[in-house]
């Protein structure tokens, strides 16, 4: 029997499919008692330090927990889990953390790097002969974080696994029976589960010894492959995965139908598919929360896809036919706890920004501020749909404006990026940069970045476009609209920044498959799972 501890924030159904998957039966932590009286513990944290601690501190968690540790009880921590073991974090100045390792938590320092660090990264291993890591192959694993432990005389003997991003840092710690991980196990397909199973099976976890990993060679993250799906009810009723045309998903007046959401994403995640981006774009409903048709959708992909699932469409407060209302932190809480890992938000996003420029200054209630502050920058995805609008001469408008390769209609030389909304249909007096630079200082952390004049035409990225958003902001990007081959993705990746590309159309089609764009970036030593 594994016991969970789950304190109320995040996405916590995925450990709980991957325990499952696994063959294990799971009882959850009700009150202190359970934590007692548990044979193997495991605590997935998600979101800030001083969230997480707060709440273990009012449920009464925090004694147990440490008399559990103390005792040598098998004891698995996940990504915050790792934290929470450490005297305290920056993330959280004077809130103590449970203090069993030395040390404090710290932040990337942001300068080349992209913080949050979202991605596949490697690991180094610093412990012989650990049951945690048998039959491990040096494979990726996924991380999602902005602070991070940093290895330290004093927590040496804790050190399991360090991984390079910028600085070295500690990706896993063990001492005895009691260990954790900073990456997501169950976020890390079938690599992530083995060792989630080795910790699930095992009786004695105990490790040999100290290994000298000094001439291991450091680390890379990998450029994120990410398979989206559109998906819309059509004119049955019916969810379907659609695609537009520059936004029109309509073809001879039917609601182009490209499979059902949780067969494709399930085949998506068998393909190779790094993470899976839901995107909701059929009309919002006002009827009960626990009725909105994504959530069905993400509770039964997450019980077999093992990597990050983002949603996005509708997260905005809203009051439900019954009367109840609903603020977008309550949307957002809902969707993770049905296997969301990031939400995604668009048009509202827009309206927030509107509003900050407007006032100057943050009011602490946009759905952007609210999700960042409960569950972190990387639980937060500003989706952005501009499109170009053409400009004789850079004074010709007030917003960023780029000298572009791509002449317009009448020779225009120079064009901005509109930021629109309601799917495309509405431009507003705001561009792309603007957008990008205020979510990312209201708390988002990372960007998908959508282009209307590429989307389905199979021409490759909006290059321009990328490179103008993502030196403006050191949160990651995701590109996004255009890809027709493999070789668009090797494009981006070498000529812009962006940490992750975004297709849909010729994946659904099979037009292209995931595994030819892997073998297409290996081949052009770009650095993929």
């Amino acid at each position: 029997m594994i016991t969970l501890l789950d304190y109320g924030a995040g996405n916590v159904r995925s450990v709980r499919n991957a325990i499952r998957k696994l063959g294990f039966e799971i009882r959850d932590v009700t009150s202190p008692a359970d934590i007692v009286e548990a044979k193997k513990l495991v605590f997935p944290g998600v979101g800030s330090f001083g969230h997480a601690m707060e709440r273990l501190r009012v449920l009464g968690y925090i004694e147990p927990l440490l008399a559990h540790i103390r005792a040598n009880k098998p004891f698995l921590g996940i990504c915050l889990g790792l934290q929470t073991l450490f005297e305290g974090s920056e993330e959280s100045p004077g809130v103590a953390g449970l203090g069993v390792i030395p040390g404090q938590i710290k932040r990337f320092q942001s300068g080349e790097l992209s913080v949050p660090q979202i991605g596949w990264n490697g690991i180094r291993i610093h412990k012989e002969g650990s049951p945690l890591l048998s039959g491990f192959q040096d494979e990726k694993l996924y991380f999602v974080h902005s602070y991070h432990a940093p290895v330290q005389e004093t927590n040496r003997e804790w050190l399991l696994a360090t991984t390079d991003y910028g600085d070295e840092f500690i990706s896993a710690v063990q001492r005895g029976n009691i260990a954790a991980f900073q990456f997501h196990p169950e976020k890390s397909g079938e690599a992530g589960l083995a060792l989630f199973r080795n910790f699930l099976a095992k009786g004695n976890l105990e490790a040999a010894g100290p290994v000298d990993a000094s001439r291991l060679p450091k680390t890379r993250i990998a450029r994120r492959i990410i398979a989206c799906l559109d998906v819309r009810s059509n004119d049955a009723g019916d969810l379907v995965v659609t695609k537009g045309d520059q936004y029109d998903v309509r073809e001879e007046g039917e609601v182009r139908n490209l499979g059902r959401p949780v067969e494709l994403a399930k085949r998506y995640y068998e393909e190779g598919a790094d993470e899976i981006t839901f995107l909701n774009i059929t009309g919002f409903r006002d009827f009960p929360m626990k009725d909105q048709p994504m959530i069905e959708v993400l509770q039964r992909t997450s019980e077999n896809v093992f990597v990050p699932l983002t949603i996005g469409g509708g997260i905005r407060e809203f009051t439900d036919s019954e009367g109840r209302h609903y603020s977008a932190l309550d949307v957002a809480a809902e969707y993770f706890r049905s296997g969301a890992d990031k939400i995604s938000i668009g048009s509202d996003a827009v309206y927030t920004v509107e509003e900050f420029l407007e006032s100057g200054k943050k009011s602490g209630k946009s759905s952007i501020e609210q999700i960042s502050h409960v569950y972190g920058a990387q639980a937060v995805v500003i989706s952005v749909d501009p499109r170009r609008v053409y400009v004789q001469e850079p004074g010709a408008t007030s917003h960023h404006v780029i000298k572009t390769r791509v002449p317009g209609p009448h020779g225009e030389e120079y064009c901005w990026y509109q930021c629109t909304v309601k799917g495309g249909r509405e431009g507003r007096d705001l561009d792309a940069v603007q957008l990008a630079v205020t979510c990312q200082e209201l708390g988002a952390g990372e960007l998908l970045l959508n282009c209307i004049d590429k989307d389905g035409t199979n021409s490759g990225f909006d290059l321009e476009l990328i490179n103008m958003v993502k030196e403006a902001v050191s949160i990651p990007v995701i590109a996004s609209s255009g890809a027709g081959c493999p070789e668009h993705f090797a494009e981006v990746f070498s000529k812009t920044k962006a940490e992750a590309a975004l297709a849909a159309g010729i994946f659904h089609r099979r037009e292209v498959a995931i595994s030819e764009v892997k073998e297409h970036l290996r081949k052009a030593h770009i650095e993929s799972r």
